[in-house]
């Protein structure tokens, strides 16, 4: 949803399991951005979008809102 943002939950660390695309055995353990990442793309796949997942629904809306109501960091230009 470009241009729109939200606060949502997400676990910091994180281990998934599967295979490649060679079939080939994965097992991971990410933490940070990375664990952002999978969680948000696992929520894809279930067919969940990120504002399914909103803890505050007053925080969420357009970046320019929300930067000048300083619900979010402004973005330097």
């Amino acid at each position: 949803m470009p241009g729109l943002r939200g606060r949502v939950s997400r676990w910091q660390r994180l281990r998934y399991q599967g295979v490649d695309g060679d079939g080939q055995p994965v097992d991971r353990c990410v933490e940070g951005f990375h664990a952002r990442v999978v969680q948000h793309e696992c929520d894809h796949l279930d067919g969940v979008l990120f504002p399914d997942r909103l803890s505050d629904h007053t925080a969420f809306g357009f970046i320019p809102e929300l930067e000048t109501a300083g619900l979010i960091p402004t973005v330097p230009a």
